[in-house]
């Protein structure tokens, strides 16, 4: 149900303003003062602010949209989330940063905030089994996207999600934001120009989650709508641990279930194995072969992966070692004839040390440059232009995450065509790059 302000806003919309622009130009008699404050002028004016709403305000969505809130050219009118206690503080915080009362309006159900035409562009920051399915609506209906990463749960899913975007010309980013940070840019760069010799081996590294005892069924809280948060995925009994706190934000339940995602392959898999795939130059294509082993839980809701490895071949011949920190160490390493280049959050190093004085020259590669990722997003929507995480990107570095569980979970050698995004040598395992979805939702 719609919150009884959802339509009200004390902003100026930018189409509201040419709208009422062409009507003065018309003749129209407008009810506006005669003097217009300073503040309608400028890069900030109102007609020039990016309307949004934030889809999601659990854990990340808070941090996704207080950056959002530090950005004088954008203005959240409007949250969603099925939690009614999660969206209320959402809310709250935003009304206190506008200081207004009440005009930000709040949703259970996206596809209400996505119908509205006063809203430039949507955060998606929701479980995995919930991003495809948002950002294909938004997207349809006109808006710019922000969706946090892994992009999608399925390579399907991603795959329909990249193409809608493209037909309908929308500006979208995915939330792979060290694609913004110095270090990984200049890691990047000396790698594609050569700085290692030939490259022949990248190593990744990040770490896994626990898994948990079995849990029994409870009552489901009054604040959740949990049919809505389940969605397209499969029904479960409910217990706190498959979703997320009813107090407080810790990290929730279901980051560690595979009906919601695939756990840290895709976690931080969707990072580091982006960085890998932009330091080799293989951003819209993926490996040819794929081979994996890890163990798993044996009883709890908590069933992704555990300590893995992961070995993906590249028609190059380059292979990636994507492992858990007890095998390879956080961050990513890339291995030349010639040296090597290592790149974490907040350090790089290199060997020779020479590297990390290295001057990329003029006529080199220079890669996107980009010192802010939601920064970054805003300026492409003004500008209309691609951002540095574009959405086919966040397909082809998600589907190598995706790739990797579904080897694990097979347990052998599997051959894929980076084209025609199938398996060349294994039905079962083309069988798994879609999962079906639970009625009423659909791709």
């Amino acid at each position: 149900m719609k919150n009884k302000k959802a339509n009200k806003t004390s902003v100026i919309t930018r189409r509201q303003f040419l709208k009422n622009s062409a009507a003065a130009a018309a003749g129209t008699v407008l009810l506006a003062p005669t003097i217009v404050p300073s503040s309608v002028f400028g890069a900030g004016a109102p007609s020039n602010r990016i309307t949004f709403g934030c889809i999601g305000v659990g854990r990340m969505g808070l941090g996704d949209l207080r950056e959002i809130l530090g950005f004088k050219q954008a203005r959240i009118i409007a949250v969603c989330d099925v939690d009614s206690n999660r969206v209320k503080y959402a809310q709250q915080l935003v009304d206190k940063h506008y200081s207004t009362n009440g005009d930000c309006a709040t949703y259970k159900d996206f596809r209400d905030l996505i119908a509205r035409d006063d809203i430039d562009a949507v955060s998606v920051v929701t479980p995995d089994q919930w991003h495809a399915l948002p950002s294909i609506a938004a997207a349809k209906a006109g808006k710019d996207i922000f969706l946090q990463k892994p992009l999608t749960l399925t390579i399907k899913e991603g795959r329909v999600l990249s193409d809608t975007v493209r037909r309908y010309n929308r500006i979208f980013q995915v939330g792979s934001q060290q694609r913004s940070e110095t270090n990984f840019r200049t890691a990047c760069e000396l790698v594609r120009n050569g700085r290692i010799g030939k490259l022949h081996t990248v190593k990744v590294g990040f770490g896994t989650d626990p898994p948990t005892t079995p849990q029994p069924s409870m009552p489901i809280p009054d604040a959740l709508d949990y049919d809505m948060w389940l969605g397209p995925a499969p029904w479960a009994d409910y217990t706190e641990k498959r979703v997320h706190p009813q107090k407080g934000y810790d990290r929730p339940g279901w980051l560690r279930i595979q009906d919601y995602g695939a756990g840290m392959i895709t976690g931080w898999g969707a990072h580091h194995n982006d960085i890998a795939q932009w330091g080799m130059g293989t951003e819209y294509t993926g490996p040819v072969e794929i081979e994996g082993r890890a163990e798993y839980p044996k009883d709890g809701p908590w069933n992704v992966h555990g300590d893995f490895s992961i070995e993906y071949t590249y028609a190059n011949g380059v292979k990636v070692i994507c492992a858990d920190n007890k095998k390879n160490k956080q961050g990513i390493l890339f291995e030349g004839t010639e040296g090597w280049v290592g790149v974490m959050r907040g350090r790089i190093d290199a060997e020779p040390k020479s590297l990390l004085t290295s001057t990329i020259g003029p006529d080199e590669i220079h890669l996107y440059k980009s010192n802010n990722h939601k920064a970054n997003f805003l300026e492409c929507i003004k500008s209309r232009t691609e951002t540095i995480a574009p959405v086919e990107i966040g397909h082809r570095s998600c589907s190598v995450c995706l790739l990797g569980d579904i080897a694990m979970r097979l347990g052998r050698k599997l051959k894929w065509d980076p084209n025609t995004e199938q398996f060349t040598n294994d039905d079962g395992a083309n069988r798994m790059l879609s999962r079906p979805m639970r009625s009423p939702w659909q791709l």
